[in-house]
């Protein structure tokens, strides 16, 4: 449990995964943040304790209630998402270079970048994901991607400040899942579209 400051190893670590949590779902992932923070579960860098008021976890929180609901409406889901880039990802850049405040500012804005690229490539799979199950019929199965995404969100920022490198692992697993994820997505979708073959003139 990272109730000590955190060494810079560890910081990495949690950049990691608290970034890749973020592209699930941000709200979900600051309010866990400033909630183990508030309780001091974890010793967060300085720049990174505004997130432990009261004020922003309580705004966090409120806006995961409204993402809890948007998020499982099929359709919707999809425009949700896409306006979310420009949430998930600079939030996530955001919270990256305050933690890193104290370090070089090389290795600043790399932490910056890298909690930004990892943000967006976990939003990315999400995105995909949902794409690929939007169009079934039933909502099920956007409901129960949707409820996955919240818990690893949260669960994984748990993890994070508990076990900072057990956590990386996992995002790192996470990511090549992704990538094929989307891999597979991306040649659905080019299936899915392809002009059909001409009629052989009779």
């Amino acid at each position: 449990m990272l109730r000590l400051p955190i060494a810079d190893g560890d910081l990495a670590a949690l950049i990691v995964s608290t970034s890749f949590a973020a592209g699930l779902n941000v709200y979900a992932t600051v309010a866990t943040l400033g909630l183990l923070g508030h309780y001091q579960m974890v010793v967060l860098p300085d720049a990174l304790n505004v997130i432990t008021s009261w004020w922003v976890i309580g705004a966090a929180a409120a806006l995961f209630a409204i993402e809890f609901v948007a998020d499982k409406i099929p359709a919707f889901d999809l425009v949700w998402n896409a306006l979310h880039t420009f949430v998930r990802v600079p939030v996530a850049a955001l919270m990256a270079w305050a933690a890193t405040s104290h370090l070089s500012p090389q290795l600043q804005l790399l932490a910056t970048l890298g909690g930004g690229l990892i943000a967006f490539a976990a939003h990315g799979g999400k995105t995909a994901a949902r794409a690929a199950v939007t169009p079934s019929p039933e909502p099920v199965s956007n409901m129960t991607l949707s409820m996955g995404e919240d818990v690893t969100a949260i669960g994984l920022t748990w993890i994070a400040t508990q076990h900072p490198y057990v956590a990386a692992g996992l995002v790192g697993i996470a990511l090549v899942s992704t990538l094929l994820l989307m891999r597979w997505v991306v040649r659905a979708m080019k299936r899915l579209f392809a002009a059909p073959d001409a009629t052989p003139a009779g």
